[in-house]
């Protein structure tokens, strides 16, 4: 098994990162070799070894491919705002070809299982006329997307999704998430959309924060029939 997904959310705090991570983990419980690449992170804080991204220093310790953290995470941003709107404030330009390329070295490592995690949802702007599905596309690399089962999710994930196969790449299925805490129409949301959105459901995650146990909610044979 070789296989790279790009995890993408229907919004920012969905829970992306805790998603990715638990993919790592289970990978690793099975004997995987795991790497992963953030290639924007805003809201980073300076420590004696420079910017360091919370999200991205998680995803470091989950991989089992030697990689220095610039690797992991190119772009460090202080800011905690959009991450083009960051990226101007400290004179740079993100280009999607440019963190394609850089995603793509670490893809080159042919690690049993890479994640690259993009940043809020999938028309989250790079600059002012790329977003971060570009990089995605430029990668062509499959998709998964993390939907936040709380009020106001099926419109998010439905029009995701859309977008997602309107841009010519495969959804490789989908993660339910409690990140904001269990909704009372829980399994009612998440049958529905297993209904509509015709890619496998890899996981119904509770709202916990042991990365260990949200391992044991995915399913990989999933991911890897997808």
């Amino acid at each position: 098994m070789s296989r790279a997904c790009f995890i993408t959310g229907t919004d920012t705090g969905v829970g992306k990162t805790s998603v990715a991570v638990a993919l790592l983990q289970a990978g690793i419980n099975r004997g995987l070799s795991t790497a992963a690449v953030k290639p924007v992170a805003a809201g980073c804080e300076m420590t004696s070894e420079g910017l360091r991204n919370e999200d991205a220093l998680l995803l470091h310790k989950a991989c089992t491919t030697t990689l220095t953290y610039e690797q992991i995470n190119p772009f460090a941003l202080e800011p905690a705002i959009a991450p083009h709107f960051a990226a101007m404030r400290e004179g740079l330009h993100l280009d999607a070809k440019q963190l394609a390329t850089h995603c793509q070295k670490t893809l080159d490592l042919k690690a049993d299982l890479t994640v690259i995690e993009g940043a809020g949802g999938w028309r989250v702007p790079l600059n002012e006329m790329q977003t971060f599905a570009d990089i995605a596309i430029l990668l062509e690399v499959p998709v998964i997307l993390v939907v936040d089962i709380k009020l106001g999710c099926l419109n998010h994930a439905l029009l995701s999704a859309e977008a997602i196969r309107a841009d010519g790449l495969h959804l490789s299925g989908w993660v339910a998430n409690q990140a904001s805490g269990v909704n009372e129409c829980h399994d009612e949301m998440v049958a529905d959309l297993k209904s509509r959105l015709a890619c496998p459901l890899l996981g119904d995650l509770p709202h916990c924060n042991s990365q260990d146990e949200l391992s044991t909610h995915l399913d990989l044979e999933l991911l890897q029939s997808a």
